[in-house]
């Protein structure tokens, strides 16, 4: 048996020490073989310097420098790609997702499941980011082909088979979440508590977490382009309604004078869901154009095995 971590980072020159210490001493109790695999997405601190110095006096830790930020989607799928284990654990360095809770999830993988997640509770949280992050699962498990688990984030094991499938999914614009739901296989959800950062600062803006949440939206399921089918035929409905209103108002009544706000209202408002709809549908066109061009996920620079060695000045000249 052999158990691999994989550990995404960017800018977490102050955690990859501490986490590679707390996944060692959690792993300890564990019969398998253990690889750590981290995975440094461009980052502009140390964090490629202290992960050398891990790989040079750990063997257990593997390492890979991308060229430069690609996102966290591409440095996950860099980590799987890497990871040789029969149960592969993707978690953050920040110590967020707790190691202590790695015997736990070999225990459920042994148990027969192919896919073990972690979910933690929303304490600590902020209220405001604790509410639309609800109403995101909600409004997409209303909308996507997939049902996602709310709570469950990037912190859980994958049998091999489950990764292997994941891999063998060509698309460019990966969401893993959608992804994760997707492949199915026997899965188990257990509850964890809520952990605070123990170095650095969270990446994650709140544009980046609205970034992430259309993607999600766009990427499992057409039903924005059928909702604006819908929207363009209520509004059709409507114009024919408010039409038919002023043709027999204008034969009972006699003509008024011209409803100058309703025409200014009605001008702006359609023109605002036409530009609405003209973004849902460039937002897929972008999508079918990345897919085409067919560019690899991520570029590495750099592994433990191949460490990149500065120019000397006499090959230089």
């Amino acid at each position: 048996m052999r158990l691999s971590v994989v550990v995404p980072c960017f800018n977490e020159e102050a955690s990859v020490d501490r986490l590679h210490s707390a996944v060692t001493l959690a792993v300890q109790s564990l019969t398998a073989d253990v690889e750590i695999v981290f995975v440094d997405d461009g980052s502009d601190d140390g964090t490629l310097a202290a992960l050398r110095e891990l790989a040079t006096r750990d063997s257990s830790v593997k390492y890979t420098s991308l060229s430069r930020n690609f996102g966290k989607e591409a440095a996950m799928l860099a980590g799987l790609e890497r990871a040789t284990g029969d149960a592969i654990v993707i978690m953050d360095a920040d110590l967020q997702h707790p190691p202590h809770l790695l015997p736990r999830m070999m225990e459920l993988y042994e148990q027969g499941y192919d896919q073990v997640i972690a979910c933690r509770d929303r304490r600590g949280d902020q209220f405001f980011r604790t509410l639309a992050s609800r109403a995101f699962y909600r409004m997409v498990n209303r909308l996507v082909d997939v049902q996602l688990v709310d709570g469950a984030g990037d912190f859980r094991l994958l049998s091999r088979r489950a990764v292997d499938a994941i891999l063998s999914l060509p698309e460019y614009n990966r969401f893993s979440k959608g992804i994760y739901s997707w492949i199915g296989f026997n899965t188990v959800v257990f509850a964890y508590t809520n952990e605070s950062r123990q170095g650095g600062r969270s990446k994650w803006t709140f544009g980046k977490l609205f970034n992430y949440a259309l993607d999600g939206l766009l990427s499992f399921n057409n039903r924005p382009l059928r909702l604006a089918i819908y929207g363009g035929l209520a509004l059709t409905l409507l114009a024919v309604a408010y039409m038919t209103w002023v043709v027999v108002s204008a034969m009972v009544r006699g003509i008024d004078m011209p409803g100058y706000t309703t025409i200014i209202v009605s001008v702006i408002g359609l023109g605002g869901i036409q530009m609405m709809l003209l973004g849902i549908i460039g937002e897929y066109i972008g999508r079918l154009y990345y897919e085409a061009k067919r560019r690899p996920h991520y570029l590495a620079k750099e592994t433990e095995m191949s460490p990149l060695r500065p120019r000397s000045a006499s090959s230089s000249s």
